[in-house]
């Protein structure tokens, strides 16, 4: 057989149909590794994408059935021997599964419309692959389909997928186009669906589902460069097929166009002469005209030139950075550079037009309505870091999309966990709030702030969303009148704060006043007694029996426990600090947390509890920002020995190299801020804390022009602690960095020692800000 023939040749074979590698050895697009995070609990996917594109084409290797749909959320594991086709949308490093909108599948022989069994080779139309026949890099993927008699390489410009496919020589050019997808029970999410065919070249449809986001619908023109020779839809739900040629009427039983929840066509078009098809996939958010037009962004059939173009982008976008590093280093953290620009995600039409969360079509104005905000997630590090490293439109463009959304939120409320214009409800807290104040803070222009400043009370006073009415009321969130009440308390409280910074600067005293006063609500929840953050009835006492292990959906905690929770007043760490009894009291909690036996069962029912040191659980947010809190106790060498422990367990460069979710970028936020020497601990505040770096240089070409340098002297495995830290010359007192100190250019320098330097840092002037005075 000619799958046999392709798989002796082994990866000679792949490289043999491949053009030259788009990305240059020495540039930023070249060190990256797209696979990390495939395996383990990253959850990536592999795929081609431009930075924050609209498009993310990616092999899909498993239909993701309900009670499984965990470890496929991204569509790939790398640990997978097959793959059942190529759809066009995905997240990345999420931890629920949907999206894997338009499954296309080339293939020569004999069609089959299921997918069939990866442990079964050709019982369905999935095919089997190597990792040493795969290649990838940023905007660019390839395959052999050992099984399918296929070579496949996609790229893809913002809204536009393209695929080009090589068939054996003689061999029938076919495709299978599912828009069953590789979603896990299309009975049950499929509302809707519908292929029409235009004419030989070109078909269009769309999808209505009711998955994450109940309504959510996906339009869609396929343009192919060879025209069709004969075609079969069929409706798998009703049993029906429709045959014939490209053309409507142009044979029995043929049909222009098909409806029904369970579409799957199989399209032929003859032996090419050079043995190549290619395909362009457009989707649109508002209607099958809307994708027609949108396949105008990619005019012609250069797949290569498309090649090149993507991969430009992704130099000039990683190229924000310029990182001289260990090579391991280096390669994972412009891995974690690109895992922080595919999200938030384009979502808007050519034209302007994009559809909101009133599921309407509404006209962008001045900007680029963009959508998929993990806001619990990436609040903390990743949108400080697209603010800081960013061009200024494009943060304009993530601020005004989210209060676009508040403007027509059938509840008058910014996005929660918004993706394709639709609201989820996931997660808590109101998080496009200090996601929008930081930006304000950190002197971002092109937006109304009063506007804006209104769309952030609004969502902070609406009594009805999760618990916030009580939260008014009492000061903090009942668990006998509202689930995970620890958790909401203390995140409300922080969220709080950052409208009180914004209002504040804006000399709207009378709200920054009010809101100050709520951001000490996390107070109200905080067990001086036990020295832990709790979960208190609405009579004012906290719940019995309490177990500070515990952890479980909807109980007290949010994805966690009370040893991961009780560190969250991020605005407050001298509050936080006097009610645990002073400086020694927080490090030895928080050298408690790190140093703690825990038995791996202990969390093992909570799927995002991973990447456990002791209790400290880097997989998840929560316990992101903890290894810095040393700094506000005056002990900042203690935070760059966790630093190293953490990096060192938590990342590396296997398929496997993220400990838990990258939940659109945050995992990866965090290792690059910590790798440059610094991590924003409260968005808002404008300062980041130092903790130590672990690059040899590196360079920060800021939106502004100004360039700002991090170089480490004696940077080395044993030299882990910082022993004087310089900025432009000078020696640096404090234990934080100012944003305006980056933004306006200049060197920092770190001397590194295999001894910690005890004395720096310890006076209270040194410590970063917090809400509470010293």
């Amino acid at each position: 057989m000619f799958a046999n023939k392709m798989l002796a040749a082994g990866a000679l074979a792949l490289a043999s149909i491949l053009p030259a590698t788009a990305a240059e050895p020495s540039s930023p697009a070249a060190a990256v590794d797209v696979f990390i995070g495939t395996g383990g609990d990253g959850h990536t996917f592999p795929g081609a994408a431009r930075p924050f594109g609209m498009i993310q084409l990616s092999p899909d290797t498993q239909v993701r059935p309900f009670r499984q749909s965990y470890p496929w959320a991204a569509g790939y594991r790398y640990e997978d021997d097959s793959i059942l086709g190529f759809s066009h949308t995905h997240f990345s490093g999420t931890g629920h599964s949907d999206l894997g909108d338009l499954l296309l599948m080339p293939y020569s022989g004999e069609t089959k419309l299921e997918p069939g069994y990866p442990e079964r080779p050709f019982s369905g139309y999935r095919s089997r692959f190597r990792h040493q026949d795969e290649h990838a890099e940023p905007g660019y993927y390839a395959v052999k389909l050992m099984d399918n008699e296929v070579d496949v390489e996609l790229t893809a410009s913002e809204r536009v997928g393209l695929h080009r496919y090589r068939y054996a020589k003689g061999a029938a050019a076919k495709v299978i186009l599912d828009l069953r997808s590789s979603i896990y029970d299309y009975k049950a999410k499929n509302l809707w669906s519908r292929l029409r065919v235009r004419d030989n070249t070109l078909i269009t449809g769309m999808r209505e589902t009711r998955g994450w986001a109940a309504g959510r619908q996906l339009y869609f023109a396929v343009a192919f460069s060879h025209p069709l020779t004969s075609r079969a839809l069929r409706n798998m739900e009703a049993d029906i097929e429709y045959k014939g040629f490209a053309g409507p009427g142009s044979g029995p039983g043929d049909k222009a166009m098909v409806e029904g929840k369970a579409l799957v066509g199989a399209l032929d078009f003859g032996v090419p002469a050079d043995g190549q098809l290619e395909v362009k996939v457009a989707i649109s958010a508002v209607s099958e005209e809307g994708a027609i037009a949108n396949l105008g962004e990619m005019p012609g059939w250069d797949f290569d030139a498309e090649r090149a173009k993507a991969s430009a982008a992704w130099n000039e976008a990683l190229g924000a950075v310029a990182i001289d590093a260990a090579p391991d280093m280096r390669k994972m953290v412009y891995t974690a550079l690109y895992h922080s620009m595919l999200a938030p995600s384009l979502f808007m039409d050519r034209d302007g037009r994009y559809r909101g969360p009133d599921n309407e079509v509404h006209q962008a104005q001045g900007f680029r309505f963009h959508s998929t905000f993990s806001l619990w997630d990436t609040y903390r590090a990743l949108h400080p870091l697209l603010t800081l490293i960013q061009p200024e439109q494009r943060n304009v463009d993530f601020v005004r999309s989210l209060i676009e959304s508040q403007k027509v939120s059938p509840y008058g409320i910014l996005p929660v966990w918004q993706f394709h214009g639709l609201e989820t409800w996931c997660m808590i807290g109101y998080h496009a709030v200090p996601v929008i104040a930081d930006a304000y803070m950190k002197g971002l222009k092109g937006f109304d702030a009063d506007e804006a400043l209104k769309a952030m009370t609004s969502s902070a006073e609406y009594g009805p969303y999760g618990g916030l009415q009580h939260y008014m009321k009492l000061g903090y969130v009942p668990i006998d009148l509202e689930p995970e009440a620890a958790s909401k308390t203390v995140e409300y409280a922080f969220d709080d704060w950052t409208i009180a910074r914004m209002a504040e600067k804006m000399g709207r005293k009378d709200i920054a006043a009010r809101y100050y006063k709520r951001a000490q609500n996390y107070r109200n929840s905080f067990d001086t007694k036990t020295g832990f953050l709790r979960a208190k009835k609405s009579d004012g006492t906290f719940r019995e029996p309490f177990d500070p292990v515990l952890s479980n959906f909807g109980s007290d905690y949010t994805e966690g426990s009370a040893w991961q929770y009780s560190w969250y007043m991020p605005h407050d760490n001298a509050g936080l600090i006097k009610m645990l009894g002073g400086d020694a009291a927080l490090q030895n909690k928080i050298d408690m947390m790190f140093d703690a036996k825990v038995d791996e069962k202990v969390y093992a029912h909570m799927e995002d509890i991973s990447g456990l040191i002791g209790h400290y659980a880097h997989g998840n947010e929560p316990s992101h920002h903890v290894a810095y809190l040393y700094n506000f106790a005056g002990a900042p060498w203690k935070t760059q020995q966790r630093l190293t422990q953490v990096v060192a367990s938590q990342y590396n460069t296997t398929p496997a190299g993220l400990s838990g979710n990258d939940d659109l970028g945050q995992m990866s936020a965090w290792l690059t801020f910590t790798a440059l020497g610094f991590y924003p601990v409260a968005p808002g505040s404008n300062e980041y804390v130092i903790g130590r770096p672990f690059l040899d240089k590196a360079v920060l070409n800021l939106p502004n022009g100004k360039v700002f340098t991090i170089r480490s002297v004696g940077l080395s495995a044993q030299n882990i602690y910082v022993s004087g830290v310089t900025l432009n010359g000078k020696p640096l007192a404090q234990t934080f960095l100012r944003h305006d100190q980056i933004t306006a250019g200049g060197e920092l320098v770190f001397t590194m020692s295999s001894k910690p330097d005890t004395a720096w840092g310890k006076g209270a002037a040194a410590r970063p800000y917090t809400q509470t005075a010293y």
